[in-house]
């Protein structure tokens, strides 16, 4: 006999009634994505993290503690890609609760590693368990939205991430909030903010998981033919994952998006540590900062999608890599010219790429390999995400950190990092350029 919480969890029990509208969907995977998008302004945690009171005082470095925000991101491409099939087989409910168990668990975890002062715990909290939450909540909300939104693929995307993209945006100024309330003479209050951001977390989650239905079989929008504008330019031949994966296309793409995020993430992994050291700027205005970052990284997602349907994949990622390196090479001129406004358009330039990036890319797999198996190669093509938040936080933090250890002002510690992140950027725009159509003996036959 099934038990009553095994049905309610169930796909069979989120099946969509005659009268469910699909417009409350988008807000149930928001709520999910907003929540797990925190990770986005955890660069707030970094300085206060380093003046936690163990054996000795600072013992824990801006590198170390780098190694958390990494650690979690891995996780999040990885699980990505290998729990895509039990999402699924699942469906959304049951995803997302565990999605918000993970996340918020590894909330907690990170709480008493904090306390115990005890980095391995911290990083197996928020990193390991965190990370797998994580990803469990990123691809959730991303298939089950594309199903009700056949007629706008497009739209549906950026749906699905935007609230991850704009996670900062609440994240940032909340943790620099409770740590405000929690701190104490002895104490930095960062056990205690993350304690709270994990009740808070878990309430929003669960009411995302209580809303989200699946449509029915064979259900498609009223008046709404497979033929319509936004289906006819996805390409006549399919290929197979297991195929793909052994295509030059898949790996140019893999390192596209690898160099894509790499450049941003670095960025955004130090947002708040780096204006503040470049400018002197207050741990509030670093935290406002981390999270204006969040609305254009929001924004780029809507913006560079769209503007793709128009210029193609390859055109609008051109962009991203040649832009973004002159915009990266600007940014040690704002800080020689003390100039706050510039280095902040900058940046937000070049986060609302990042983010775009990541709305790009499931088109980009589209037009390469079709939509028959899609949503598993981009789940394998995530794996990109995972090295990429290895790579571009080490670079920022262990350079950053080197250079101020050298003698190196605080303020112009970053330069050096900002030319690296240009030759990332350039190293994408090569493999972007070497990308052409896949060959004809690749196709599914059907």
């Amino acid at each position: 006999m099934t038990t009553k919480p095994a049905s309610f969890l169930s796909r069979e029990a989120t099946v969509a009634g005659p009268d469910f509208s699909r417009w409350f969907v988008p807000p149930a995977a928001i709520a999910v994505h907003i929540c797990i998008g925190e990770v986005y302004g955890f660069s707030v945690f970094n300085e206060p993290l380093t003046r936690e009171l163990g054996k000795t005082a600072g013992d824990w470095t801006i590198p170390q503690v780098g190694w958390i925000y990494s650690i979690a991101l891995v996780m999040l491409g990885l699980s990505a890609a290998f729990f895509g099939k039990w999402v699924e087989r699942s469906g959304p409910r049951k995803t997302m609760l565990a999605s918000a168990a993970c996340f918020c668990g590894g909330l907690l975890i990170a709480s008493m590693g904090v306390r115990l002062h005890q980095l391995w715990v911290v990083y197996l909290g928020y990193g390991v368990i965190g990370g797998i939450g994580l990803g469990l909540g990123y691809i959730a909300p991303v298939s089950t939205l594309m199903k009700w939104f056949p007629d706008r693929p497009g739209m549906a995307t950026g749906m699905a991430i935007m609230g991850f993209g704009g996670g900062a945006l609440i994240g940032a100024p909340l943790g620099v909030e409770l740590m405000g309330r929690f701190k104490t003479a002895t104490n930095t209050g960062v056990a205690s903010a993350f304690m709270a951001m994990a009740g808070l977390y878990a309430i929003w989650m669960c009411v995302g998981a209580l809303l989200v239905r699946v449509p029915p079989a064979g259900w498609k929008p009223v008046g709404w033919t497979a033929d319509e504008k936004g289906h006819r330019a996805v390409v006549p031949h399919n290929v197979t994952v297991d195929v793909a994966w052994k295509t030059p296309q898949f790996w140019l793409l893999w390192v596209v998006l690898c160099m894509n995020v790499s450049a941003g993430i670095g960025v955004l992994g130090q947002a708040s540590l780096m204006c503040q050291d470049m400018f002197g700027v207050t741990a509030v205005v670093g935290g406002g900062f981390a999270g204006l970052l969040s609305i254009f990284n929001m924004g780029g997602r809507f913006l560079w999608s769209s503007v793709s349907d128009y210029t193609g994949r390859k055109t609008v990622y051109a962009i991203y890599f040649l832009l973004g390196a002159a915009l990266y090479a600007l940014i040690p001129l704002t800080q020689q010219m003390s100039n706050k406004a510039m280095f902040v358009a900058v940046t937000a330039v070049i986060i609302s790429m990042y983010g775009g990036g990541f709305a790009t890319i499931p088109a980009y797999l589209r037009d390469m390999f079709g939509t028959h198996q899609v949503g598993a190669i981009h789940g394998r093509l995530i794996t990109a995400w995972s090295l990429a938040a290895i790579v571009g936080p080490m670079l920022v933090n262990y350079i950053s950190t080197a250079k101020k250890a050298a003698g190196v002002p605080k303020a112009e510690a970053y330069n050096s990092t900002m030319y690296l992140m240009c030759g990332l950027l350039l190293l994408g725009l090569v493999a972007n350029l070497l990308v052409r159509p896949v060959d004809p003996r690749r196709h599914l036959q059907e």
